[in-house]
């Protein structure tokens, strides 16, 4: 049901959880769902299903819509079912993912160089990145998970902002915002339940170590950005 595309009847508002009640007709049955919405809606509602929960003592998941174009996450979701009474949920797969990270470089006595990582059982090299937790903005994500993950503290560089948008698996839709952060420091202390391995490399290598189209364009945009960077 994830990304499937509903008719929800609007029965009204969830009392100081800012969600709304409806249901939407399987056939003949009537199922119920909750609905995310930034405005009221009123009667019938196109939506797309958003979110599909596993509850305890319940043997079908329940659904969770927002009308059509309206993006929301998981830790909003989470916050919002959390203030419904007597629901509980063990599971929740989600639509819409969003991470935030950066390409973080150090400049080396030689040349600038650009830090790799590998996700613990990954496959491919990539960028110190992670999910945004509710209350972050893009920014305090990408600064958290660098610090999580490498024990670096860095500057983002505030002009830098490229987004990738696939899907991984599924119809689970992702995006990752990407910086550019400056380390001040080429020690790097893997958090080892998330990282395996790490290598601090030039831009050049980081284009033979990377194998995704998104990953090489923010690498070539990071290149001509500190490129424009010192020279002025």
């Amino acid at each position: 049901m994830l990304g499937k595309k509903v008719d929800v009847s609007i029965l009204g508002a969830i009392p100081y959880a800012g969600l709304y009640s409806g249901y939407i007709m399987t056939g003949t049955h009537r199922r119920g769902v909750y609905v995310l919405s930034r405005e009221r809606p009123v009667d019938v509602v196109r939506c797309t299903v958003i979110a599909v929960t596993q509850c305890k003592g319940l043997t079908q998941s329940k659904l969770i819509v927002a009308p059509e174009g309206q993006i929301y996450y998981e830790p909003l979701i989470r916050k919002r079912l959390r203030r419904l009474h007597n629901f509980r949920f063990s599971k929740i797969n989600c639509l819409y993912e969003k991470s935030c990270g950066a390409i973080v470089f150090y400049r080396a006595p030689e040349e600038v160089k650009v830090l790799l990582v590998k996700n613990k059982n990954g496959r491919y090299w990539s960028f110190p990145k992670g999910h945004v937790e509710l209350g972050e903005n893009e920014k305090q994500t990408a600064i958290r998970e660098i610090k999580e993950e490498t024990d670096l503290d860095v500057k983002i560089h505030p002009s830098f902002r490229e987004t990738s948008d696939y899907c991984p698996f599924g119809k689970v839709r992702k995006r990752v915002v990407f910086f550019l952060a400056e380390a001040f420091t080429d020690k790097v202390h893997i958090q080892e339940s998330e990282i395996d391995y790490y290598i601090w490399v030039n831009f050049r290598q980081a284009r033979d170590m990377c194998c995704y189209d998104n990953d090489l364009r923010v690498i070539d945009k990071a290149e001509r950005y500190l490129g424009g960077y010192h020279s002025k």
